[in-house]
Parts: structure tokens; sequence; C-alpha cells
């Protein structure tokens, strides 16, 4: 019999919306993308230190040792999940919640147990379709260390722990309103899409980027071939750059989109200024605003207000 201790750990609890749905219209299809699924899964828990602990049915159990960890991971697999999604028929998209919790545990071989556990299930049970749900334990350790929103939820009813679990929604991208922890299950299960910040495929972003470059690099060599004496490639071009970097800015999801935002807009007006000097740095007055906008974004995103 193996030996039981206690250890704090970050508890990760994922299943499948409509999974019973899926099954009945195509089972040997949804067991394929389960399994590819999970596998990316399994990729991206790994990646961010966690070791997944359980799949049973259409869930996968993971725990991690550091809160932050758990929660780029929970980010990192519902928007390359969203990337899968995308390029399936809405019918038979594969979508999963996912419930974090930062608890006091029973470790028993490679199996944890207790409340901590539950909690983690039951946040899971509460989020949307392809969004997160973690327990306040989660909150306080991350709100000031990961660049997402939160919503909070109420209290969360919870089995055998008097008075709930204050719970929040995270917010990783053009999220669903928030919703009360009360609001029957029922109603819980019809909302549909996911709600995460990158809904198309990483290959796709890839591709645009590389488009604006052989656009840009068309124009250049356009001005070379009709030279006459002026370099007016350099204007469009820049206008790309400041495209690709606006596109960034706003799907990345390892950085703060509105900080990252104000950087790219801040670029721009450097560029513009050093391309049409005459002498005077004009540049400085609007940095000056954007700088003061990023300091108040900066101060708001510490106390959580994001």
């Amino acid at each position: 019999m193996s030996e039981t201790s206690r250890k704090l750990t970050t508890i990760f609890s994922a299943d499948v919306q409509d999974y019973t749905r899926l099954m009945r219209k195509d089972e040997e299809g949804t067991l394929a993308t389960l399994k590819r699924y999970r596998d990316a899964m399994a990729r991206l828990i790994e990646a961010h230190g966690g070791r997944v602990i359980n799949t049973w049915g259409d869930g996968v159990f993971a725990e991690f040792p550091s809160v932050v960890e758990a929660l780029r991971a929970a980010i990192d697999v519902q928007n390359e999940l969203a990337g899968y999604n995308a390029s399936s028929d809405p019918d038979t998209q594969m979508l999963f919640r996912i419930g974090l919790n930062l608890g006091d545990v029973i470790a028993e071989g490679n199996d944890i147990y207790g409340d901590g556990v539950n909690i983690a299930a039951r946040l899971q049970a509460c989020a949307v379709a392809g969004g997160i749900v973690i327990s306040n334990t989660v909150y306080d350790q991350v709100r000031n260390k990961v660049a997402v929103g939160f919503d909070f939820l109420g209290q969360l009813e919870v089995k055998n722990i008097d008075g709930g679990v204050p719970s929040y929604a995270v917010r990783i991208g053009a999220s669903e309103p928030a919703r009360s922890p009360a609001d029957p299950p029922s109603i819980r299960e019809q909302v549909r899409g996911p709600t995460t910040a990158n809904p198309e495929p990483a290959t796709l972003g890839e591709r645009s980027y590389g488009v604006l470059a052989v656009i840009a690099a068309g124009l250049v060599v356009l001005n070379i071939l009709t030279w006459h004496g002026e370099f007016w490639a350099v204007w469009p071009v820049l206008g790309i750059a400041m495209a690709a970097g606006l596109r960034w800015a706003r799907r990345n999801t390892q950085v703060d989109r509105s900080l990252a935002t104000l950087a790219v807009v801040g670029a721009g007006f450097i560029g513009i200024n050093l391309l049409s000097w005459h002498g005077t740095p004009w540049a400085i007055w609007p940095l000056l605003v954007l700088a003061v906008l990023a300091g108040i974004r900066w101060v708001t995103r510490q106390r959580g207000d994001i």
C-alpha cells in the first residue's frame, strides 16, 4: 500500500462541453479529436512544469507546483484548442472547460485526493465552454502576475465547504458576460463559442505576417525598378510594419495587450518623425501622452483592475 502525505498544490481540472452529444453524433471522430486535443493539453501542461495525473472519460486532471504556470498553461491550452476548433465544423467543435484551485490535498502514489480536488472539479463545471474559472486562492497568487482580466462570480457552493468558495472567470479575450455561480447549470451549458483570444490556428497567424512581409518587399522592389530619386516605399512599408505590430499586440497572450499596443504606436511616431526629419523631435509630445497612458495602465493592472 502506498504511503500517504499532504501537500499544497495547484489542481487543474478540464472536461469537454457536450461530450455526450458529440459521441452520439460521431463516436470514432469524437474519440480521435479527443485524443488529439488531450495530446496537445499534455504537451502544454508539461511545458509549464505540470503533471497529468489522470484522464478519465472526457476529462483531464493535472497538478502544478506553480500557481502562475498553472494559469499560463490553462490559457495556452484554450488558445491552442481554439485554433484547432476554428478550422472545424461548428457542430463538431470540441470545447473544454477548465477549473483551477490551489489547495492542500492528500497524496497517495501518483494520485491526489481531498476537498482541493473537489473544488477544482466544481470550478470547471461552472466555466463556460472554452473558458477558465479559478478559486480565490489562485486569484490571490496570479492577479498581478499574468496579463489577463478577471470577473468575480461570487461564492461557489461546494459540498463540505461552509460559505462556499469565491470564484473568478478568467478574461483571456472577448469573453462572455460574467455569470453568477447561482445560475442553473442547464443555462450555463447553453453558452456556445470559445472565450479565447486566438480564434484562428497559429499557422494562419504566421501566414498573415508572411503575406505582409511579401507585400512590403514587393513595394521596395517596385520603388527601385521605377526609381526617380525618391524612396516613397518607406511610407507604405512603415504602415505595414505598424499593422503587423498592432496585430501581434492584440493576439499575444504573454504580454499586456494595452501596453504592447501603446509601445507599437509609440514606435510608429518615432519612425514617422525620423523619416520626415526637419530638425524637430516633435514625436516627444505624443510619446509623453502614451507614456502617461502606459503608466495609468500599469498602475491599474497592478491593482488587478484589468
